[in-house]
């Protein structure tokens, strides 16, 4: 089955999120087109990540949380983004003024119809 437009960038834009770096479900949307389409990032991320090699780890929730419950891939994830340098403090959260993605230059160079250059 072909993928849709839709999956495809967000394939690109996950696929472009640096070591170190996160970026929200919202912001991956965004950068993909569809700003509203969150919940459809995590589809594309659920179906595709192993199949394309994606580091889905990278993607977090807007509080700069894991959105995986314990037990089912929250440690994973963890162990995954400690193990790239990304901090979690006490209460599990991720500080975005230190990890989260700027993509501006990434997407400053495609002209494939994102929209935008910023994630939050």
């Amino acid at each position: 089955m072909e993928k849709q437009p839709f999956t495809l960038k967000v394939i690109e834009v996950v696929r472009a999120i640096p070591e170190g770096r996160v970026a929200t479900y919202g912001g991956v949307a965004r950068l993909a087109g569809s700003a509203r389409a969150a919940r459809q990032v995590v589809r594309v991320l659920h179906t595709c990540s192993r199949r394309e090699g994606l580091p889905w780890q990278r993607v977090v929730n807007r509080e700069g949380r894991i959105s995986l419950k314990p037990g089912y891939g929250y440690e994973e994830q963890k162990e995954l983004l400690v193990g790239e340098g990304v901090e979690f403090d006490l209460s599990d959260r991720i500080d975005f003024d230190r990890f989260l993605w700027n993509p501006g230059e990434f997407f400053e160079k495609n002209d494939d119809g994102f929209c935008g250059d910023s994630t939050k």
